[in-house]
């Protein structure tokens, strides 16, 4: 059986010609859908939790996420990330232009 997911909330806080950075709240069922990362971007965990990525070769993984430990990530990845667990995650995306 496949689970239908709600797409999560994504609130851009700044976008101008040297960065876009937008929150993002996964509540429990809730997806980014698929996309592809153009910029180089970091990523701040506002709370701790466990994301669930999926990539368009059909490998799913569970990764852990932790309150405050950022992560960079370089453009051309291509992945959807979802919320399968019973908690909220909230992380801020900045993606880098310059």
């Amino acid at each position: 059986m496949t689970s239908i997911r709600l797409p999560a909330t994504a609130t851009v806080q700044q976008d101008d010609e040297n960065a876009r950075v937008t929150m993002w709240h996964l509540e429990p069922g809730t997806e980014t859908h698929g996309h592809v990362h153009e910029l180089d971007y970091i990523v701040v965990p506002v709370t701790s939790g466990e994301l669930t990525i999926e990539t368009p070769h059909a490998m799913r993984r569970k990764f852990q996420i932790e309150a405050g430990q950022s992560y960079l990530r370089p453009a051309g990845v291509e992945h959807n990330v979802a919320n399968d667990t019973d908690e909220d995650i909230i992380f801020v995306e900045i993606e880098l232009k310059k």
